[in-house]
């Protein structure tokens, strides 16, 4: 699915929760305890500044667009698991990147006066896995690497089961190697933070 797509079947999908608050009235967030959710979001990412990183000279990076979607599980009235895989992409002075991210973490919710609105913090750990296409042709891999992550964020309820969101997330890893047969060419930081919007839907 392009990301294109992926937008206009998320602002339709926004605009039907409209439509769906206004015909249900006013709508209650209830606790997602025991409950079982699907995300999906898009948005923004700002990676690293790779400028210098590289052995062969200057690669700065630019901001590319982020797409993804993911589980979340309420485990109680305020905490919730959740899985989430994203994918980024963005240009470079020598060529452009993809990152895969398989998330894993925990969010603590926050409970507020109105219940249709529910910020929450997050944090966990990711597995970075970048795709690397030189503009010369040359092919380079570029190791998968461990990283962390802290996000914040609201979940604003139009239904019992629908929710529109928005998210900041910011995701911290060490230097991963790019190799040339097997030969260490130079570094890639795939740090970044990203700003998304998206949905989610309850089953139960």
């Amino acid at each position: 699915m392009t990301i294109t797509r992926a937008l206009k079947q998320i602002s339709t999908l926004a605009i039907l929760a409209g439509t769906l608050s206004l015909a249900s009235g006013v709508a209650m967030a209830e606790t997602i305890k025991g409950r079982v959710g699907v995300s999906g979001r898009i948005g923004f990412q700002v990676p690293a500044d790779n400028e210098a990183e590289f052995g062969w000279g200057n690669n700065k990076t630019d901001t590319g667009l982020v797409g993804g979607g993911g589980l979340i599980y309420g485990i109680d009235g305020n905490w919730a698991a959740e899985v989430d895989l994203s994918h980024s992409s963005f240009d470079s002075d020598t060529g452009d990147f993809g990152v895969s991210d398989i998330s894993l973490g925990a969010q603590y919710r926050f409970r507020v006066p109105d219940r249709k609105v529910v910020p929450y913090l997050g944090a966990g750990l990711d597995i970075l896995i970048t795709d690397y296409d030189p503009y010369d042709g040359a092919s380079l891999d570029v190791d998968t690497c461990l990283g962390a992550h802290v996000k914040g964020g609201v979940d604003y309820f139009v239904t019992r089961d629908l929710a529109l969101t928005a998210e900041a997330k910011f995701v911290l890893a060490p230097d991963t190697d790019i190799t040339y047969q097997g030969l260490h060419t130079g570094d890639f930081d795939p740090s970044s933070f990203s700003g998304t919007i998206g949905v989610r839907y309850f089953f139960n």
